[in-house]
């Protein structure tokens, strides 16, 4: 591990309190590897000789609280009033793919998209855990619980660059402790995400390195410099083969502090995402609606990080209270806020992974904890409703610009194709290379789990 934690320097120590010890470990790390038998040069001349550019990922975003399906990708136009509600659906660029007329953008990216109409088996309350996990929470859990999906690739995979953590958490932490994402399981804080956001920074250390330090570059950077200038004077790259000297730029390199200052990023690309304040939690007890965390998750992933999770504004509109807390009659007034900034910040995200080359090595799954009721009721708007969901994908090379599954007349119940979160989930794992019929991880016991629960598979709609 590199460790520049910034204590006093002392004598034969950096002004950075790195060490010369320090520096023979970083470099023994370059050169020998780690317990795994696979060192950073074995990683690189690997991905040289496959010609792979930038890792698969994952991009999961939770849309906090629920969202209302039949007003978003599954509109009834023709059920009844206190049904069908006041959108209306509008044709995309996909002949036969119908989405909420509030959504242009993403009407004519279509093709990009797919749609999941069908997704049952959903827990009936608000608990973000399986979304994260993938797994039923009314089911039996082994000891110390399901880790999350980041959490398993992390101990699976580990980082595909040493510079950038496996998993990255974006989430910001909600007073109401169900919408919040659950821990790292049976595999322990060790495989925890990263979390460079929320209201407490006591795990933000990476490699050593706090955010504070990474937010001031300047010294950064020039801590690094002096280790690598020391390098060159101890001639230790002397007879290492380039790929060697390649990972030992990767170890003391700044690309995950540059991954979270926007201020590097195109202001014409910020304003295409649109940008939130990220201290105004929705509802005063949900996530902040910020589209700015969907550029950031991009950036990162630019930065090699795996897997970046994030939660976005709240969608458990009762009384259809909104961001600022003015009440109303009707769960329509807060859709009529949220959807134009969710249409224009997800379809950004999906524009800018085609046209920077990431789209299919990036997958993207967008979801809530369930679907809502069918019939509106004046005084709660849609209510829970477990029986049925709907999950919005895009990128990972996927056979896209399509619908899957469909619901009865009003959107209650699955009448055809019901999928789970399992199947999406083994879906997102095998775009990333992993066999769910093979991988396994060991609980607290030393008994092999697999992946995804109740042998769940790819779907075959998406991945051939």
């Amino acid at each position: 591990m590199l460790t520049i934690s910034g204590r006093p320097a002392a004598a034969g120590e950096f002004c950075d309190g790195v060490s010369r010890r320090d520096i023979l470990r970083i470099g023994t790390l370059a050169a020998m590897g780690t317990a795994s038998g696979w060192g950073l040069p074995d990683i690189l001349r690997a991905e040289s000789v496959s010609g792979q550019k930038s890792p698969k990922s994952v991009i999961m975003i939770y849309l906090v609280g629920g969202p209302p399906h039949q007003d978003m990708f599954d509109l009834k136009p023709d059920a009844p009033k206190e049904i069908a509600g006041p959108w209306r659906p509008i044709a995309t660029n996909v002949p036969g793919f119908e989405i909420c007329e509030a959504f242009p953008r993403l009407a004519s990216m279509a093709d990009k998209l797919t749609v999941i109409r069908s997704l049952v088996g959903n827990q009936h309350d608000h608990d973000a855990v399986q979304v994260f996990n993938g797994h039923d929470p009314k089911k039996t859990k082994p000891s110390g619980g399901w880790p999350q999906f980041g959490t398993m690739v992390s101990k699976v995979m580990g980082p595909s660059r040493p510079e950038s953590p496996p998993y990255v958490s974006l989430c910001y932490p909600c007073t109401h402790g169900p919408y919040n994402e659950p821990g790292p399981g049976f595999l322990g804080a060790a495989h925890s995400p990263f979390r460079p956001l929320g209201d407490t920074r006591d795990d933000m250390v990476l490699n050593g390195v706090t955010l504070e330090r990474l937010a001031d570059r300047k010294s950064l950077l020039n801590s690094l410099d002096v280790i690598r200038r020391d390098i060159d004077q101890t001639s230790m790259m002397t007879g290492l083969d380039a790929f060697t000297e390649q990972a030992m730029g990767l170890l003391t390199s700044s690309k995950l502090a540059e991954a979270l200052d926007l201020s590097k990023e195109d202001p014409r690309t910020v304003a295409r995402y649109g940008t939130g304040n990220p201290k105004i939690k929705i509802d005063g007890n949900g996530a902040p609606r910020v589209p700015q965390s969907l550029l950031l998750a991009r950036r990162l992933i630019e930065a090699g990080v795996r897997v970046v999770t994030l939660n976005y504004s709240k969608w458990d509109w009762h009384g259809g209270t909104n961001a600022e807390g003015r009440k109303n009659n009707s769960i329509f007034v807060r859709e009529a806020e949220d959807f134009p900034i969710f249409d224009q910040c997800v379809s950004a995200l999906v524009e800018d992974l085609h046209l920077r080359g990431l789209a299919d090595d990036c997958a993207v799954v967008v979801w809530g904890e369930f679907g809502r009721t069918p019939k509106i009721s004046s005084i709660v708007g849609r209510d829970h409703w477990p029986r049925v969901n709907c999950a919005l994908m895009a990128g990972g090379a996927m056979q896209h610009g399509q619908i899957i599954g469909a619901t009865d007349r009003t959107a209650g119940e699955a009448i055809s194709r019901p999928v789970t979160f399992g199947e999406v989930y083994a879906t997102l794992f095998q775009h990333l290379g992993l066999d769910v019929n093979q991988t396994t991880i060991s609980d607290l016991n030393g008994r092999p789990q697999y992946l995804v629960e109740d042998n769940a598979q790819p779907l075959p709609e998406l991945i051939s």
